[in-house]
Protein backbone atom coordinates (compact mmCIF):
# COMPACT_ATOMS: atom_id res chain seq x y z
CA UNK A 1 0.00 0.00 0.00
CA UNK A 2 1.57 3.26 -1.09
CA UNK A 3 -1.16 5.64 0.09
CA UNK A 4 -2.46 5.18 3.65
CA UNK A 5 -5.26 2.70 4.22
CA UNK A 6 -8.40 4.61 5.21
CA UNK A 7 -11.02 2.87 7.33
CA UNK A 8 -14.26 4.14 8.90
CA UNK A 9 -15.47 2.56 12.14
CA UNK A 10 -19.13 3.06 13.03
CA UNK A 11 -19.41 2.88 16.81
CA UNK A 12 -16.93 4.25 19.36
CA UNK A 13 -17.53 1.77 22.16
CA UNK A 14 -14.93 -0.80 23.25
CA UNK A 15 -15.51 -2.95 20.14
CA UNK A 16 -14.89 -0.07 17.74
CA UNK A 17 -11.93 1.35 19.64
CA UNK A 18 -10.28 -2.08 20.05
CA UNK A 19 -10.73 -2.67 16.31
CA UNK A 20 -9.08 0.68 15.57
CA UNK A 21 -6.17 -0.15 17.87
CA UNK A 22 -5.57 -3.62 16.41
CA UNK A 23 -5.86 -2.27 12.87
CA UNK A 24 -3.36 0.50 13.65
CA UNK A 25 -0.83 -1.93 15.11
CA UNK A 26 -1.30 -4.56 12.38
CA UNK A 27 -0.74 -2.08 9.56
CA UNK A 28 2.28 -0.56 11.34
CA UNK A 29 3.85 -4.02 11.75
CA UNK A 30 3.48 -4.52 7.99
CA UNK A 31 5.25 -1.23 7.36
CA UNK A 32 2.16 0.63 6.18
CA UNK A 33 0.12 3.64 7.26
CA UNK A 34 -3.53 3.80 8.24
CA UNK A 35 -6.02 6.58 8.93
CA UNK A 36 -9.07 5.67 11.02
CA UNK A 37 -12.22 7.71 11.59
CA UNK A 38 -14.62 6.69 14.35
CA UNK A 39 -18.26 7.72 13.90
CA UNK A 40 -20.40 7.68 17.05
CA UNK A 41 -24.06 8.68 17.35
CA UNK A 42 -23.56 9.90 20.94
CA UNK A 43 -21.57 13.05 21.70
CA UNK A 44 -19.17 11.04 23.92
CA UNK A 45 -17.26 7.82 23.20
CA UNK A 46 -17.00 4.48 25.08
CA UNK A 47 -20.49 3.09 24.43
CA UNK A 48 -21.63 0.59 27.05
CA UNK A 49 -18.68 1.35 29.32
CA UNK A 50 -20.16 4.81 29.82
CA UNK A 51 -23.84 3.96 29.36
CA UNK A 52 -24.20 0.27 30.22
CA UNK A 53 -22.10 -0.26 33.35
CA UNK A 54 -23.72 0.59 36.68
CA UNK A 55 -22.28 3.75 38.28
CA UNK A 56 -21.20 1.83 41.38
CA UNK A 57 -18.80 -0.29 39.27
CA UNK A 58 -15.78 2.02 38.99
CA UNK A 59 -13.41 -0.93 38.56
CA UNK A 60 -14.99 -1.87 35.24
CA UNK A 61 -15.01 1.74 34.14
CA UNK A 62 -11.23 1.76 34.61
CA UNK A 63 -11.06 0.27 31.12
CA UNK A 64 -11.72 3.79 29.84
CA UNK A 65 -8.08 4.69 30.56
CA UNK A 66 -6.90 2.09 28.02
CA UNK A 67 -9.51 3.15 25.47
CA UNK A 68 -8.54 6.80 25.84
CA UNK A 69 -4.92 5.95 24.95
CA UNK A 70 -6.12 4.67 21.59
CA UNK A 71 -8.19 7.80 20.95
CA UNK A 72 -5.22 10.02 21.71
CA UNK A 73 -2.74 8.00 19.63
CA UNK A 74 -2.82 10.48 16.75
CA UNK A 75 -3.99 7.91 14.21
CA UNK A 76 -7.68 7.99 15.13
CA UNK A 77 -10.19 10.79 14.64
CA UNK A 78 -13.52 10.85 16.46
CA UNK A 79 -16.71 12.26 14.97
CA UNK A 80 -19.27 12.14 17.77
CA UNK A 81 -22.94 13.12 17.57
CA UNK A 82 -23.04 11.73 14.01
CA UNK A 83 -25.90 9.37 13.17
CA UNK A 84 -25.13 6.71 10.58
CA UNK A 85 -27.92 6.59 8.01
CA UNK A 86 -28.96 10.18 8.77
CA UNK A 87 -25.88 12.39 8.95
CA UNK A 88 -23.58 10.09 6.99
CA UNK A 89 -24.42 7.27 4.59
CA UNK A 90 -22.88 4.19 3.00
CA UNK A 91 -22.34 6.15 -0.23
CA UNK A 92 -20.32 8.75 1.69
CA UNK A 93 -18.14 6.08 3.24
CA UNK A 94 -17.54 4.38 -0.14
CA UNK A 95 -16.36 7.71 -1.51
CA UNK A 96 -13.99 8.47 1.38
CA UNK A 97 -12.67 5.13 2.69
CA UNK A 98 -11.36 1.74 1.61
CA UNK A 99 -13.80 0.02 3.94
CA UNK A 100 -15.98 0.26 7.04
CA UNK A 101 -16.17 -1.73 10.28
CA UNK A 102 -19.55 -1.72 12.01
CA UNK A 103 -19.22 -1.89 15.80
CA UNK A 104 -22.60 -0.56 16.94
CA UNK A 105 -23.16 -3.12 19.68
CA UNK A 106 -26.53 -4.16 21.09
CA UNK A 107 -28.54 -1.68 23.11
CA UNK A 108 -32.16 -2.88 22.91
CA UNK A 109 -33.81 -5.44 25.17
CA UNK A 110 -34.31 -8.92 23.81
CA UNK A 111 -38.01 -9.81 23.77
CA UNK A 112 -39.67 -12.04 26.35
CA UNK A 113 -42.83 -13.45 24.83
CA UNK A 114 -45.11 -14.24 27.75
CA UNK A 115 -48.68 -13.00 28.35
CA UNK A 116 -48.92 -9.58 29.98
CA UNK A 117 -45.31 -8.55 29.31
CA UNK A 118 -46.54 -5.29 27.72
CA UNK A 119 -48.68 -4.22 30.69
CA UNK A 120 -47.95 -0.78 32.17
CA UNK A 121 -45.34 -1.32 34.88
CA UNK A 122 -43.38 -3.81 32.76
CA UNK A 123 -39.99 -2.55 31.55
CA UNK A 124 -36.92 -3.60 29.65
CA UNK A 125 -33.75 -3.62 31.72
CA UNK A 126 -31.75 -1.91 28.95
CA UNK A 127 -33.99 1.15 29.16
CA UNK A 128 -33.62 1.32 32.93
CA UNK A 129 -29.83 0.95 32.65
CA UNK A 130 -29.75 3.80 30.13
CA UNK A 131 -31.74 5.95 32.57
CA UNK A 132 -29.55 5.37 35.62
CA UNK A 133 -26.40 5.78 33.50
CA UNK A 134 -27.54 9.18 32.23
CA UNK A 135 -28.01 8.30 28.56
CA UNK A 136 -28.93 11.52 26.75
CA UNK A 137 -31.65 9.94 24.60
CA UNK A 138 -33.92 8.60 27.38
CA UNK A 139 -36.33 10.63 29.55
CA UNK A 140 -34.88 12.27 32.69
CA UNK A 141 -37.53 10.67 34.90
CA UNK A 142 -38.29 7.01 35.57
CA UNK A 143 -41.51 5.69 37.16
CA UNK A 144 -40.33 4.26 40.50
CA UNK A 145 -43.67 3.70 42.21
CA UNK A 146 -43.61 0.01 43.14
CA UNK A 147 -42.98 -1.41 46.60
CA UNK A 148 -42.47 -4.94 45.24
CA UNK A 149 -40.53 -5.51 42.01
CA UNK A 150 -39.66 -8.55 39.89
CA UNK A 151 -36.44 -8.80 37.88
CA UNK A 152 -36.42 -11.62 35.31
CA UNK A 153 -32.98 -12.99 34.46
CA UNK A 154 -29.87 -14.44 36.05
CA UNK A 155 -27.11 -12.53 34.28
CA UNK A 156 -24.97 -9.59 35.36
CA UNK A 157 -27.45 -7.05 33.99
CA UNK A 158 -30.23 -8.57 36.11
CA UNK A 159 -28.06 -8.22 39.21
CA UNK A 160 -27.11 -4.64 38.31
CA UNK A 161 -30.78 -3.72 37.93
CA UNK A 162 -31.76 -5.45 41.17
CA UNK A 163 -28.90 -3.82 43.06
CA UNK A 164 -29.72 -0.34 41.76
CA UNK A 165 -33.40 -0.80 42.67
CA UNK A 166 -32.78 -1.97 46.22
CA UNK A 167 -29.66 0.01 47.13
CA UNK A 168 -30.12 3.10 49.30
CA UNK A 169 -29.48 6.09 47.00
CA UNK A 170 -27.21 7.89 49.49
CA UNK A 171 -24.78 4.99 49.06
CA UNK A 172 -24.50 5.91 45.37
CA UNK A 173 -23.46 9.50 46.02
CA UNK A 174 -19.67 8.90 45.79
CA UNK A 175 -20.17 7.55 42.24
CA UNK A 176 -20.85 9.36 38.97
CA UNK A 177 -24.59 8.71 39.21
CA UNK A 178 -26.51 11.68 37.71
CA UNK A 179 -28.42 13.98 40.05
CA UNK A 180 -31.80 13.22 38.46
CA UNK A 181 -31.24 9.50 39.07
CA UNK A 182 -30.49 10.06 42.77
CA UNK A 183 -33.66 12.15 43.06
CA UNK A 184 -35.71 9.40 41.38
CA UNK A 185 -34.30 6.64 43.57
CA UNK A 186 -34.85 8.70 46.74
CA UNK A 187 -38.56 8.85 45.97
CA UNK A 188 -38.82 5.09 45.39
CA UNK A 189 -41.03 3.25 47.93
CA UNK A 190 -39.38 -0.12 47.19
CA UNK A 191 -39.14 -2.68 49.98
CA UNK A 192 -38.72 -5.98 48.10
CA UNK A 193 -36.96 -6.93 44.86
CA UNK A 194 -37.40 -10.50 43.56
CA UNK A 195 -34.90 -11.94 41.05
CA UNK A 196 -36.07 -14.98 39.05
CA UNK A 197 -33.94 -17.53 37.21
CA UNK A 198 -35.24 -20.61 35.42
CA UNK A 199 -32.12 -22.63 36.28
CA UNK A 200 -30.77 -23.66 39.66
CA UNK A 201 -28.38 -21.67 41.87
CA UNK A 202 -25.32 -23.19 40.15
CA UNK A 203 -26.65 -22.50 36.64
CA UNK A 204 -26.56 -18.72 36.95
CA UNK A 205 -24.84 -16.53 34.34
CA UNK A 206 -23.53 -13.80 36.61
CA UNK A 207 -19.96 -13.63 37.87
CA UNK A 208 -18.82 -14.21 41.47
CA UNK A 209 -17.77 -10.56 41.75
CA UNK A 210 -21.26 -9.34 40.82
CA UNK A 211 -22.80 -11.74 43.30
CA UNK A 212 -20.51 -10.78 46.18
CA UNK A 213 -21.39 -7.10 45.70
CA UNK A 214 -25.03 -7.87 46.40
CA UNK A 215 -24.13 -9.20 49.81
CA UNK A 216 -22.35 -5.95 50.70
CA UNK A 217 -25.47 -3.80 50.37
CA UNK A 218 -26.29 -1.80 53.50
CA UNK A 219 -29.65 -2.41 55.21
CA UNK A 220 -30.68 -5.07 52.68
CA UNK A 221 -31.52 -8.66 53.65
CA UNK A 222 -30.63 -11.44 51.21
CA UNK A 223 -33.53 -13.90 51.10
CA UNK A 224 -32.92 -17.40 49.71
CA UNK A 225 -35.13 -20.50 49.86
CA UNK A 226 -33.87 -23.88 51.00
CA UNK A 227 -36.14 -25.68 48.51
CA UNK A 228 -33.99 -24.28 45.67
CA UNK A 229 -30.84 -26.05 46.87
CA UNK A 230 -29.81 -29.68 46.56
CA UNK A 231 -32.21 -30.19 43.65
CA UNK A 232 -29.69 -30.88 40.88
CA UNK A 233 -28.03 -34.33 41.10
CA UNK A 234 -25.01 -32.92 39.20
CA UNK A 235 -24.26 -30.20 41.79
CA UNK A 236 -21.01 -31.74 43.04
CA UNK A 237 -19.74 -32.19 39.50
CA UNK A 238 -20.62 -28.58 38.66
CA UNK A 239 -18.59 -27.42 41.66
CA UNK A 240 -15.43 -28.70 39.96
CA UNK A 241 -15.61 -25.37 38.11
CA UNK A 242 -13.87 -22.84 40.39
CA UNK A 243 -16.23 -20.01 39.47
CA UNK A 244 -19.29 -22.10 40.27
CA UNK A 245 -17.69 -23.26 43.52
CA UNK A 246 -17.23 -19.64 44.63
CA UNK A 247 -20.84 -18.83 43.73
CA UNK A 248 -22.00 -21.86 45.72
CA UNK A 249 -20.03 -20.78 48.78
CA UNK A 250 -21.36 -17.22 48.62
CA UNK A 251 -24.96 -18.43 48.40
CA UNK A 252 -24.43 -20.91 51.25
CA UNK A 253 -23.06 -18.09 53.45
CA UNK A 254 -26.12 -15.99 52.75
CA UNK A 255 -28.40 -18.87 53.70
CA UNK A 256 -26.82 -18.83 57.18
CA UNK A 257 -27.40 -15.11 57.73
CA UNK A 258 -29.96 -13.83 60.14
CA UNK A 259 -32.61 -11.79 58.34
CA UNK A 260 -35.56 -9.67 59.39
CA UNK A 261 -33.93 -6.44 60.52
CA UNK A 262 -33.31 -4.62 57.22
CA UNK A 263 -35.72 -2.15 55.65
CA UNK A 264 -35.30 -3.72 52.21
CA UNK A 265 -35.10 -7.30 50.99
CA UNK A 266 -33.57 -8.89 47.90
CA UNK A 267 -35.09 -12.29 47.13
CA UNK A 268 -33.33 -14.79 44.85
CA UNK A 269 -35.68 -17.36 43.29
CA UNK A 270 -34.22 -20.29 41.35
CA UNK A 271 -35.95 -23.02 39.32
CA UNK A 272 -38.58 -20.38 38.44
CA UNK A 273 -39.58 -19.83 34.80
CA UNK A 274 -41.71 -16.73 34.09
CA UNK A 275 -45.10 -17.79 32.79
CA UNK A 276 -47.15 -14.57 32.70
CA UNK A 277 -47.33 -11.02 33.98
CA UNK A 278 -50.71 -10.58 35.65
CA UNK A 279 -52.77 -7.48 36.21
CA UNK A 280 -55.95 -5.60 35.38
CA UNK A 281 -54.69 -2.54 33.51
CA UNK A 282 -51.21 -2.65 35.03
CA UNK A 283 -48.75 -5.07 36.65
CA UNK A 284 -50.07 -6.74 39.80
CA UNK A 285 -48.16 -10.03 39.95
CA UNK A 286 -45.71 -12.33 38.19
CA UNK A 287 -46.70 -15.95 37.66
CA UNK A 288 -43.83 -18.44 37.47
CA UNK A 289 -43.69 -22.17 36.85
CA UNK A 290 -41.32 -24.24 38.93
CA UNK A 291 -38.75 -26.11 36.85
CA UNK A 292 -36.51 -29.10 37.50
CA UNK A 293 -33.37 -30.51 35.88
CA UNK A 294 -33.49 -33.38 33.40
CA UNK A 295 -30.83 -35.24 31.45
CA UNK A 296 -31.38 -32.87 28.54
CA UNK A 297 -31.85 -29.56 30.38
CA UNK A 298 -34.97 -28.26 32.10
CA UNK A 299 -38.63 -29.10 32.21
CA UNK A 300 -41.64 -27.51 33.81
CA UNK A 301 -43.16 -29.21 36.84
CA UNK A 302 -46.68 -27.88 36.30
CA UNK A 303 -46.53 -26.09 39.65
CA UNK A 304 -47.31 -22.38 39.32
CA UNK A 305 -46.86 -19.60 41.84
CA UNK A 306 -47.95 -15.97 41.83
CA UNK A 307 -45.71 -13.34 43.43
CA UNK A 308 -47.36 -9.96 44.07
CA UNK A 309 -45.34 -7.20 42.38
CA UNK A 310 -46.21 -3.82 40.92
CA UNK A 311 -43.35 -3.67 38.40
CA UNK A 312 -41.45 -6.17 36.26
CA UNK A 313 -38.03 -5.70 34.66
CA UNK A 314 -36.94 -8.20 32.02
CA UNK A 315 -33.16 -8.69 31.82
CA UNK A 316 -33.03 -11.60 29.40
CA UNK A 317 -30.39 -10.22 27.06
CA UNK A 318 -29.67 -7.44 24.62
CA UNK A 319 -30.56 -7.20 20.95
CA UNK A 320 -28.98 -5.19 18.14
CA UNK A 321 -30.68 -2.72 15.83
CA UNK A 322 -30.46 -2.85 12.01
CA UNK A 323 -28.40 -0.23 10.19
CA UNK A 324 -29.62 1.48 7.00
CA UNK A 325 -28.32 -0.15 3.79
CA UNK A 326 -26.52 -2.89 5.75
CA UNK A 327 -27.59 -6.58 5.74
CA UNK A 328 -29.24 -7.64 9.01
CA UNK A 329 -30.43 -10.93 10.45
CA UNK A 330 -33.71 -10.02 12.16
CA UNK A 331 -33.94 -13.35 13.96
CA UNK A 332 -30.46 -13.37 15.50
CA UNK A 333 -30.12 -9.59 15.79
CA UNK A 334 -26.72 -9.41 14.08
CA UNK A 335 -25.13 -8.31 10.82
CA UNK A 336 -24.67 -11.61 8.95
CA UNK A 337 -20.96 -12.28 8.56
CA UNK A 338 -18.28 -14.90 8.28
CA UNK A 339 -15.42 -14.16 10.70
CA UNK A 340 -16.34 -10.47 10.52
CA UNK A 341 -16.72 -10.18 6.75
CA UNK A 342 -20.29 -8.96 6.10
CA UNK A 343 -22.42 -11.32 4.01
CA UNK A 344 -25.48 -10.61 1.87
CA UNK A 345 -26.99 -14.03 1.47
CA UNK A 346 -24.17 -16.29 0.32
CA UNK A 347 -21.85 -13.59 -0.97
CA UNK A 348 -19.52 -11.25 0.91
CA UNK A 349 -20.22 -7.50 0.71
CA UNK A 350 -17.02 -5.75 -0.46
CA UNK A 351 -15.64 -3.19 1.98
CA UNK A 352 -17.99 -4.04 4.87
CA UNK A 353 -16.96 -5.69 8.15
CA UNK A 354 -18.43 -6.14 11.64
CA UNK A 355 -17.07 -6.64 15.14
CA UNK A 356 -18.41 -6.87 18.68
CA UNK A 357 -21.98 -7.67 19.61
CA UNK A 358 -23.40 -6.57 16.24
CA UNK A 359 -21.17 -9.31 14.79
CA UNK A 360 -21.68 -12.22 17.20
CA UNK A 361 -24.59 -11.34 19.43
CA UNK A 362 -24.61 -9.94 22.99
CA UNK A 363 -22.47 -12.55 24.69
CA UNK A 364 -19.14 -12.25 26.46
CA UNK A 365 -17.54 -9.57 28.58
CA UNK A 366 -15.85 -6.39 27.38
CA UNK A 367 -12.45 -8.07 27.15
CA UNK A 368 -13.77 -10.63 24.65
CA UNK A 369 -14.11 -7.90 22.04
CA UNK A 370 -10.32 -7.84 21.60
CA UNK A 371 -10.07 -11.34 20.10
CA UNK A 372 -13.25 -10.62 18.17
CA UNK A 373 -11.72 -7.49 16.63
CA UNK A 374 -8.49 -9.31 15.79
CA UNK A 375 -10.39 -11.84 13.68
CA UNK A 376 -12.24 -9.08 11.82
CA UNK A 377 -9.06 -7.09 11.15
CA UNK A 378 -7.36 -10.20 9.75
CA UNK A 379 -10.20 -10.56 7.25
CA UNK A 380 -10.10 -6.90 6.30
CA UNK A 381 -6.36 -6.86 5.67
CA UNK A 382 -6.55 -9.98 3.52
CA UNK A 383 -9.21 -8.39 1.28
CA UNK A 384 -7.15 -5.66 -0.40
CA UNK A 385 -8.39 -6.85 -3.81
CA UNK A 386 -12.01 -6.02 -2.88
CA UNK A 387 -11.64 -2.77 -0.94
CA UNK A 388 -13.54 0.29 -2.06
CA UNK A 389 -11.68 2.79 -4.25
CA UNK A 390 -12.00 6.16 -2.50
CA UNK A 391 -11.29 9.63 -3.77
CA UNK A 392 -7.81 11.08 -3.13
CA UNK A 393 -7.35 11.83 0.56
CA UNK A 394 -8.57 15.17 1.85
CA UNK A 395 -8.29 15.66 5.62
CA UNK A 396 -11.10 18.21 5.54
CA UNK A 397 -13.54 16.10 3.51
CA UNK A 398 -15.48 14.68 6.49
CA UNK A 399 -15.60 17.90 8.56
CA UNK A 400 -16.71 19.79 5.44
CA UNK A 401 -19.41 17.21 4.65
CA UNK A 402 -20.79 17.29 8.20
CA UNK A 403 -20.72 21.10 8.29
CA UNK A 404 -22.66 21.24 5.02
CA UNK A 405 -25.29 18.97 6.57
CA UNK A 406 -25.54 21.07 9.72
CA UNK A 407 -24.14 18.38 12.04
CA UNK A 408 -22.68 19.69 15.31
CA UNK A 409 -20.10 16.92 15.63
CA UNK A 410 -17.78 16.43 18.58
CA UNK A 411 -14.15 15.34 18.46
CA UNK A 412 -11.47 13.92 20.77
CA UNK A 413 -10.51 17.37 22.08
CA UNK A 414 -14.21 17.93 22.79
CA UNK A 415 -14.46 14.68 24.72
CA UNK A 416 -11.44 15.67 26.83
CA UNK A 417 -13.15 19.01 27.51
CA UNK A 418 -16.40 17.27 28.54
CA UNK A 419 -14.50 14.73 30.65
CA UNK A 420 -12.68 17.49 32.55
CA UNK A 421 -15.93 19.44 32.96
CA UNK A 422 -17.72 16.44 34.51
CA UNK A 423 -14.84 15.78 36.89
CA UNK A 424 -14.83 19.44 37.90
CA UNK A 425 -18.56 19.22 38.67
CA UNK A 426 -17.91 16.28 40.96
CA UNK A 427 -14.81 17.60 42.76
CA UNK A 428 -16.60 19.92 45.25
CA UNK A 429 -18.71 16.98 46.40
CA UNK A 430 -15.89 14.45 46.65
CA UNK A 431 -17.20 12.55 43.62
CA UNK A 432 -15.30 11.17 40.63
CA UNK A 433 -17.57 13.15 38.33
CA UNK A 434 -21.11 14.36 37.83
CA UNK A 435 -22.21 13.12 34.45
CA UNK A 436 -23.73 15.67 32.08
CA UNK A 437 -26.96 14.15 30.79
CA UNK A 438 -28.73 16.41 28.23
CA UNK A 439 -27.36 15.93 24.70
CA UNK A 440 -27.41 19.64 23.88
CA UNK A 441 -25.40 20.42 27.02
CA UNK A 442 -22.89 17.68 26.22
CA UNK A 443 -22.43 19.13 22.74
CA UNK A 444 -22.12 22.71 24.02
CA UNK A 445 -19.42 21.73 26.53
CA UNK A 446 -17.58 19.57 23.98
CA UNK A 447 -17.60 22.31 21.34
CA UNK A 448 -16.84 25.02 23.91
CA UNK A 449 -20.02 26.87 22.94
CA UNK A 450 -21.45 27.53 26.41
Amino acid sequence: MSAPLRIAVVGAGPAGIYAADILKKSVAEAGGDVLIDLFEHLPAPYGLVRYGVAPDHPRIKGIIAALREVLESGVVRLFGNVRFGEDIHVADLERLYHGVIFATGATKDAPLEIPGIDLPGSYGAADFVSWYDGHPDVPREWPLEAKEIAVIGNGNVALDVARMLVKHPEDLLPTEVPANVVAGLEASPVTDVHVFGRRGPLGVKFTPLELRELGELRDVDMILHDEDFGVDPDEEQQKQNKQILVISRVLDQWRQREVGHASRRLHLHFWSRPDAVLGDGRVEALRVERTRPTEHGLEGTGEHREIPVQAVYRAVGYFSSPLPEVPFDERRGVIPNIAGRVQDGSRPVPGMYATGWIKRGPVGLIGHTKSDAKETIEQLLSDEHSWWTPEPYDADAVPRLLAERGVAWTDIAGWIRLDEHEMALGAPHGRARVKVVPRDEMIAVSRDER
